[in-house]
């Protein structure tokens, strides 16, 4: 887990600290805003009957920021698609050879040009994912940061990939957590488990106490 803030970093914050129930509250509140069966992106828009044609092409992914995608693990298998996507950075945020994660690494993109970080997350309450937040948002900042495209993927696209996101959103975009959630779940429906929205929560109160030292 994140390290224990020493008394210096107890400054108290504007509104309190952010918790694990507010985030919480914060995926419920977007239940109803979400675009559910999005056109698949690289594919025609106008396509009638969106939810059949995304079950039909075994293809499960979304543009939730500008250059970056989350989708599920099968989709980041296809490498025909991700080309067609222009992809440049590929996140397996539950690299493994067990059963809930995604058996890639940088031998399975060798014959593409696709820069590969893998990362061995079980999506369980108690993982500790926070040691990768820095990580993983300087990879994807680094996509975007040249023109390029990050995919973002771990079994299903909902819980450890999108903490991934959410973490760099938070550490590079600036924004609060409850923001980069409302952004997000705008265009996919992602919910990180319990324990993942804890360590954002405890990343949030971080990135806005550093923020108040600044000014």
């Amino acid at each position: 887990m994140m390290r224990r803030m020493q008394d210096s970093d107890r400054t108290p914050l504007p509104g309190g600290e952010t918790t694990e129930r507010q985030l919480t509250l914060a995926i419920w509140a977007t239940v109803g805003k979400k675009l559910e069966f999005k056109p698949l992106p690289g594919f025609d828009p106008n396509l009638d009957n969106l939810q059949y044609y995304r079950a039909q092409q075994e293809i499960d992914c979304d543009e939730v920021y500008p250059g970056i995608y989350i989708g599920d693990g099968a989709t980041a298998k296809n490498k025909k698609y991700l080309k067609m996507l222009g992809i440049t950075h590929l996140l397996n945020a539950a690299e493994g050879k067990r059963y809930g994660f995604v058996n890639t690494d940088n031998n399975y993109y060798a014959d593409t040009t696709i820069k590969y970080l893998g990362l061995q997350v079980a999506d369980l309450p108690t993982t500790d994912i926070s040691k990768y937040f820095y990580l993983a948002a300087n990879f994807i900042d680094e996509a975007v940061s040249i023109g390029g495209k990050a995919f973002v993927h771990c079994m299903q696209g909902v819980s450890r990939s999108a903490t991934c996101v959410l973490a760099y959103l938070m550490i590079k975009k600036n924004m609060l957590a409850t923001d980069a959630i409302n952004l997000i779940r705008t265009n996919r429906d992602v919910h990180p488990n319990n324990g993942f929205l804890r360590q954002l929560a405890e990343l949030d109160n971080r990135l806005r106490r550093q923020r108040l030292q600044l000014h």
